[in-house]
């Protein structure tokens, strides 16, 4: 089979597990129920009670009527093969299920039974016999220790709630039941709709991933515009990284959750590079650049999503307005912001006049905008008006936080902000705080399908989340001096720990401007190679690879008696095989590197040298290859980005041409990815003028 027809098989196969899954015409539950208490009688109701138009079968061997629908005492009683099963049976029946469901031509099963391989290696075997069932019979399989889908098509779920809101503005997939549960119970009373949700258990043969990939392939007008992951493990990262940039592009905002980030330990590694990169690092690096919004906890998920509800998806600046009835909130929101690196925007002298025409002369009119525990539905709707009609393109989205004062109805100023949000040109984001006194008007605002925050601080964070966020470029630039051909001559044949004249032809090659060096393995040619490169210049030991450490560097070597002297003491370093000369450079150090992750590609790293990559880490990563966009974004990404730009007289550095070695990094490894480590550790110099000082690069052996 050519790789054509392979592709095209794969694609099938997918549409094929989509339909079964999402889509089904006809579905049985094996291990019906009429106990709604049970999961297969709970699964079994919701689906029933739930307007699934399909075909839908109990299978119970002890009862002949499941809630009145069709039920069978096996499954080879059943009409014809389902698309889709739903197995609520007891662990110990699962493996014959699984067959009788294969010998029926089932198409893909939900295993909602637990006890398997998140319980013992005795489980771990069992699920290995389930994969060969389905494998043999190209049947599809979800879970086990699933707690069900819940789709446009039918209501699949045993677990948690079933949603009730109208429309369907977020969709889930995850990798844990229970998470999704919880998620969706809090996310409900904050007036979150679900439409899609999908839950995969234990994964035994479709993990997050894959899932995604269905998700994308099958987008529509009618899937949510924000969809949340969960995941546990990232075990196919090039297929999260290609389909949600994908969705991304489609329009949907994508929020997720990668649990399981603590450290193990420090790991070895050769670079500077390796020594800092965590599987972490990698994890944050995929999630930047495939677009997604890396969040922490349950809550800060549920927020980041109100957010994206409420605006609309992505914000394209970070310029926020503040509307509080009362002064502490709305101080304690511009705090947060500001940490946040998100901007209170500025108002138009206009904007100003026409607020002071509107306010009481005790309320603050800049901003945040203090109209005072007098406020009424009228004024809000005002103050909105105003900012709508002047703010429309300085102002990306407008806080309103309101407590109940008592000195006026809550609902009828509930109902203003609704409208608000419905009409307003700029997003409008509710903070309802009196959760006990207003608890009644709050649900009132949430069951018509409002959304809502319980905290300005909290707020804050989720603006900060969806804001000014770096627009997902694909498009890579060609790089001048860039030779592949001459790059990959250098590296024919080699393995291992290049030798530094390698490393300056692999550089050159690429086109780094690399200083003027030379290499000097006999006492006797010194005095040329000296003469070559000139005086002041920097002498570093040749084979050991942390040179430093072993007294391997010398600077400001001012004469050939010197240098004669500096030979003598570094050939007597164990391994050394001989020195470099270097022309001494002045300017600002930077370091660049690159580590491969296994399943990622390479890490690049971008940080100042000296100490700041050895004792502070003041660094940042992304995936390779980088756009433009993103080098830029990496350079200016550090906390130590001022140095960069000059200071106390120092001459700053071009920012786009350190942009711009970054990029020629990326290109390099991705190019040749037996690179394993590499560094470029200083890349050194002042404006345009950045020379690689020093670098290792070391091959996959």
């Amino acid at each position: 089979m050519d790789d054509k027809s392979a592709i095209g098989t794969e694609s099938e196969k997918r549409k094929r597990t989509y339909k079964n899954l999402f889509r089904p015409d006809s579905i049985v539950v094996v291990g019906a129920s009429s106990n709604p208490l049970k999961p297969g009688g709970r699964v079994f109701k919701n689906i029933k009670d739930h307007d699934y138009k399909g075909e839908l079968w109990a299978v119970n061997p002890t009862s002949k009527n499941i809630q009145g629908m069709p039920t069978f005492e096996s499954i080879a009683d059943l009409p014809h093969g389902p698309d889709l099963a739903i197995v609520a049976v007891s662990s110990k029946f699962i493996l014959d299920t699984l067959q009788a469901l294969a010998d029926k031509k089932t198409g893909a099963v939900i295993i909602l039974t637990a006890g398997f391989g998140e319980k013992d290696a005795k489980g771990k075997e069992t699920e290995q016999e389930m994969l060969k069932i389905g494998a043999a019979a190209d049947m599809d399989l979800i879970g086990p220790n699933c707690s069900g889908f819940l789709t446009r098509s039918y209501k699949g779920k045993f677990a948690g709630i079933i949603p009730e809101l109208p429309g369907g503005a977020v969709d889930i997939i995850s990798g844990s039941g229970a998470t999704v549960d919880y998620v969706m119970e809090q996310a409900n009373l904050r007036g979150i709709s679900f439409g899609t949700v999908i839950n995969l258990g234990n994964s035994i043969q479709y993990g997050v991933e894959d899932l995604l990939q269905m998700y994308d392939e099958h987008y529509s007008e009618e899937d949510a515009r924000v969809l949340l992951i969960y995941m546990e493990s990232v075990k196919k990262p090039d297929i999260l990284l290609k389909h949600a940039r994908s969705l991304i592009k489609k329009g949907c905002s994508i929020v997720g959750i990668k649990s399981g980030t603590t450290p193990a330990g420090e790991k070895a590694a050769a670079s500077h590079t390796g020594a800092m990169a965590s599987s972490d690092t990698a994890v944050q690096a995929l999630f930047e650049k495939a677009g997604i919004i890396r969040v922490r906890s349950k809550i800060e998920l549920i927020d980041t999503a109100c957010a994206l509800v409420a605006c609309g998806g992505m914000l394209p600046g970070r310029r926020i307005c503040v509307i509080t009835d009362a002064g502490g909130p709305g101080v304690m929101m511009t705090d947060r912001l500001f940490r946040q690196g998100v901007n209170m925007a500025r108002f138009k002298d206009s904007t100003m006049e026409r607020l002071a025409e509107i306010l009481p002369p005790e309320a603050a009119y800049a901003n945040p905008i203090d109209c005072l525990p007098t406020r009424n539905a009228e004024l809000i709707e005002q103050l909105i008006k105003v900012l709508s009609e002047e703010e429309s393109e300085n102002v990306d989205a407008i806080a309103v936080l309101t407590g109940n004062s008592g000195m006026s109805d809550n609902a009828p100023i509930y109902s203003a902000i609704a409208d608000a949000m419905k009409k307003s040109p700029i997003p409008v984001l509710p903070v309802l705080s009196s959760l006990t006194t207003a608890a009644e008007k709050i649900e009132n605002f949430r069951s018509a399908g409002n959304v809502y925050f319980h905290d300005e601080a909290t707020l804050a964070d989720a603006l900060a989340n969806i804001s000014g966020r770096t627009r997902i470029e694909s498009g890579l630039s060609d790089l001048a001096g860039y030779d592949r051909q001459a790059v990959k001559s250098v590296l024919e044949g080699k393995k291992g720990v290049l030798s530094p004249d390698d490393v300056d032809n692999v550089l050159k090659a690429a086109g780094f401007k690399v200083a003027p060096q030379k290499t000097v393995k006999e006492k006797a040619d010194l005095s040329a190679a000296c003469d070559a490169v000139g005086f002041p210049m920097a002498v570093k030991v040749v084979g050991p690879l942390h040179k430093s450490d072993v007294g391997g560097v010398k600077v400001g070597v001012a004469d050939l008696a010197e240098a004669e002297s500096v030979f003598d003491d570094m050939m007597k370093i164990k391994d050394a095989e001989g020195i470099m000369l270097q022309s001494m450079i002045s300017g600002t150090e930077m370091i660049l590197g690159a580590n491969l992750e296994q399943g990622y590609g390479h890490l690049i790293m971008f940080g100042l040298g000296g100490i700041y990559t050895e004792v502070l880490k003041d660094v940042c990563f992304a995936l390779a290859p980088l756009t433009e966009p993103e080098s830029i974004e990496m350079v200016k990404g550090i906390k130590s980005f001022p140095i960069l730009e000059g200071i106390r007289g120092s001459e700053a550095v071009d920012i786009e041409h350190a942009a711009e070695n970054l990029q020629r990094l990326g290109m390099l490894v991705s190019d040749f990815p037996q690179i394993k480590e590499m560094d470029i550790n200083p890349l050194k110099g002042a404006g345009e003028k950045l020379y690689a000082v020093d670098a290792r690069i070391i091959l996959d052996q």
